[in-house]
């Protein structure tokens, strides 16, 4: 009985890929979560420690929206499979100018 609640309330609520870099665009970050705008904002402040607080990963530049984490998760770890050329591929095909979509999220 429990699972099914979990299940429910996963499969109700929406989750995000995304992917950041840095102001050179040397580093790409791709990350999966279900409140974007806090995990960008965390990302913006440096606020959680680890690999986007080192290498000053601030820059949103694509993202996906899906009903269900787990498609999220699994879309999450197919991209981070791929090549790096894969990744600024998807970027490119939405987000050509890598301007921070972050933006539009307030």
């Amino acid at each position: 009985m429990v699972d099914v609640a979990i299940s429910l309330v996963t499969m109700n609520r929406q989750s995000y890929i995304y992917i950041m870099t840095n102001k050179t665009h040397c580093v790409l970050y791709t990350g999966v979560t279900s409140d974007l705008r806090k995990r960008v904002y965390q990302h913006k402040e440096g606020s959680v420690p680890g690999f986007t607080r080192k290498y000053n990963v601030k820059t949103l530049v694509y993202f996906d929206t899906f009903d269900d984490i787990r498609d999220a998760i699994a879309r999450e770890k197919q991209i981070k499979k791929g090549s790096r050329q894969k990744k600024i591929d998807l970027i490119n095909a939405m987000n050509p100018e890598w301007r921070d979509l972050s933006e539009e999220l307030w």
